[in-house]
């Protein structure tokens, strides 16, 4: 038997093991990470109900333009994950560089979105006071930008590699550390001054700083002989165009679906502060459990990337089909709490005290209601999207998911919410159904590849 058919005729147990060992730190890492954001709402919420709208939009504003840059980071992983696999520690080195230019170059571009963010924010629709308190978010925390995508960088390097306890240990030192100091900047307590939304801001900044010197600091010391940044300031075009070919369509991909959730919250927006804070709650919580999945599907990728680089199509399939069924089971998990619990998981993110609370809880339930509809397939497109970028397949899944979340999902979102005046509702059921169209479309075409590399 050759290494690649004991590799490939491997049990499913042991995919299972395998999925989780590398899995597992990268779930808690993006959990983690989450909590940054979880934790400015949570804070900002039992500040005031207009902090927690303002921090909603601005985090969103910034979660937009982030992602769109990730893509860089996004395609390191793929493709450093296949040059693990033959040994190529050149290329890894030259991918990795350039994913920190391409990165670099991004932020720089789009820094000045975030000083002007109010003009935008006000041709957008919303409110002279949320678009005026976003912009003062986003002039602090907009600078973050740029340490939080070398950061990606750094993290989607060491998970193609397979060292990923360190990610989480960086993502959890950033969590507590963004706790600790929202608590004191947001509140004035322990002798800070009390900044409210600002502080929130301070404190979101210098925790992105913190990571990227925490993180760039392990790859020198545990990683020497990949000299990650030596000579970092000359240009690889060759490995800057891969990265870029890669990159883009998926910064686009994850631009469009993020775009669709912000353009939720947008005509949420429409509908008043009180329907914004419940859609930032319900959406809070629903990105906490999407974290599961998200990790799951990092692991996808690392995995579905090592197969190719090994040609090995069996093990490709098999790990898929495992990795698939166990993101299904949490699914399964998290519609159960969000339709039993829900006044439990929302009166989370309020003041016991607040005056809106009982109607913000209302409109809570019914968004986490729809929400757990919309967990399956969320999960569906996801683990494919993940799939399909270990393969490095990634201009077809960024036309698909256009099509889905812009064609589809958003005209239903705003038909439902606003000409059939479903509200706020009617608008999560329009997420779903952009979603459940990427679901189709892009596991269809995971299987379409698959059967072609077998047939090769």
């Amino acid at each position: 038997m050759t290494q690649q058919d004991s590799v490939s005729n491997i049990p499913h147990r042991q995919h299972v093991r395998a999925i989780l060992t590398l899995g597992l730190p990268l779930v808690g890492g993006h959990l983690a990470q989450f909590a940054i954001g979880m934790t400015d709402a949570l804070m900002l919420g039992w500040y005031s109900v207009d902090a927690l709208a303002a921090v909603t939009l601005a985090s969103m504003f910034f979660f937009v333009l982030f992602i769109f840059g990730s893509g860089f980071a996004q395609a390191v992983m793929p493709l450093v994950a296949s040059q693990y696999a033959e040994s190529d520690e050149l290329q890894m080195r030259r991918t990795t560089r350039m994913g920190l230019w391409l990165s670099f170059v991004f932020a720089v571009v789009i820094m000045p979105g975030f000083f002007f963010s109010e003009a935008i924010l006000l041709l957008l629709g919303q409110s002279t006071q949320v678009a005026s308190d976003v912009q003062s978010y986003l002039r602090i925390a907009g600078w973050g930008i740029v340490p939080a995508l070398g950061v990606m960088v750094l993290k989607s390097y060491l998970a193609a590699i397979e060292r990923t306890q360190v990610v989480l240990w960086v993502t959890l030192i950033a969590a507590g550390t963004n706790a600790l100091l929202n608590y004191a900047l947001i509140f004035g307590n322990w002798g800070a001054p009390e900044l409210g939304l600002q502080g929130s801001a301070i404190a979101s900044l210098f925790v992105q700083i913190l990571s990227f010197v925490v993180i760039a600091g392990y790859v020198l010391r545990a990683l020497p002989e990949q000299q990650i940044f030596a000579r970092v300031w000359r240009p690889d075009w060759d490995a800057f165009f891969l990265v870029a070919r890669l990159g883009v369509p998926i910064g686009f991909t994850m631009l469009a679906e993020t775009g669709l959730f912000a353009a939720s919250a947008l005509m949420m927006g429409w509908l008043g502060e009180i329907q914004l804070a419940a859609h930032g709650i319900a959406l809070n919580l629903t990105a906490a459990t999407f974290m599961i999945h998200l990790g799951l599907a990092n692991a996808a990728t690392v995995r579905a990337g090592n197969a190719m680089g090994r040609k090995d199509v069996a093990h490709l399939k098999r790990g898929a089909k495992v990795i698939s069924l166990m993101s299904l089971v949490f699914a399964i998990l998290t519609i159960a709490a969000f339709v039993l619990i829900p006044e439990v998981l929302i009166g989370w993110f309020l003041d016991p005290e607040e005056p809106n609370r009982g109607v913000i809880v209302q409109a809570g339930v019914i968004l986490l209601f729809v929400a757990g509809i919309f967990q399956l397939v969320d999960a569906g497109q996801v683990m494919a999207l993940g799939l399909l970028r270990g393969l490095q397949d990634t201009r077809v899944p960024m036309q698909i998911a256009v099509f889905s979340y812009w064609v589809i999902g958003v005209p239903c979102s705003y038909v439902l919410g606003f000409i059939f005046d479903f509200g706020g509702a009617g608008i999560w059921v329009g997420l779903a159904i952009g979603l459940a169209f990427a679901a189709l479309l892009m596991g269809r075409r995971f299987v379409k590849l698959t059967a072609q590399m077998a047939s090769a």
